[in-house]
């Protein structure tokens, strides 16, 4: 029987990172945990995942919400903690899974059998890769990038107890997508995966 293992990918925005993430996952054949997650958080509310998505991975903003007896009016933080929650409740279980951010970075930081990747890529190659995923022009795509990225610098390291967003010093590997591209880079996951001996 295979050992246990969670793969966190963090990903700066154009990078490809999520289809990476879905290549890796389907070759190791475990789950692949992103937005998702949002439709187990919405079945655990009976609410539509639709209604969600529009504070999923966004940074908490401390002006305008308040926190009373431990309950907080943020749906930033109430949806970002619920999927902690239920990705914790995966790991308790022994559950493997590839996980694209939601902090898993830091959620599960020190656990065996747990690898932290992020993957970045030349400026250049990001504006390519959501000019064509996005259908969008040069100038659109590399305000949409940088937007993006602030977003999940500040709802990482909001949410996160320690380590910055994009520090190397973070995760376990960093790897420029632009180098060997979106195949490439999750063949080269793959075989660091198996270095590292995990699963049997």
């Amino acid at each position: 029987m295979a050992d246990q293992i969670i793969i966190s990918i963090g990903r700066q925005y154009g990078s490809g990172g999520k289809h990476i993430a879905k290549i890796v996952a389907e070759k190791l054949n475990i789950p692949l945990y992103e937005r998702n997650l949002l439709d187990e958080v919405a079945g655990t509310k009976n609410v539509d995942s639709n209604d969600l998505s529009k504070y999923d991975e966004k940074p908490h903003n401390v002006f305008f919400h308040r926190t009373v007896r431990g309950h907080s009016s943020s749906p930033e933080k109430n949806i970002a903690e619920l999927q902690f929650a239920l990705l914790k409740g995966k790991a308790a279980d022994e559950d493997s899974f590839v996980v694209v951010g939601r902090c898993a970075d830091d959620l599960f930081r020190g656990m065996k059998g747990f690898v932290s990747i992020f993957i970045y890529g030349n400026e250049k190659e990001k504006i390519a890769f959501t000019m064509d995923y996005r259908g969008v022009n040069e100038k659109e795509a590399k305000k949409m990038n940088a937007r993006h990225d602030k977003k999940r610098a500040a709802y990482h390291d909001y949410f996160s107890k320690g380590g910055k967003w994009g520090d190397c010093n973070n995760y376990d590997l960093c790897i420029n997508s632009s180098v060997l591209g979106i195949e490439g880079t999750a063949e080269f996951i793959l075989q660091y995966i198996e270095k590292l001996g995990i699963r049997k």
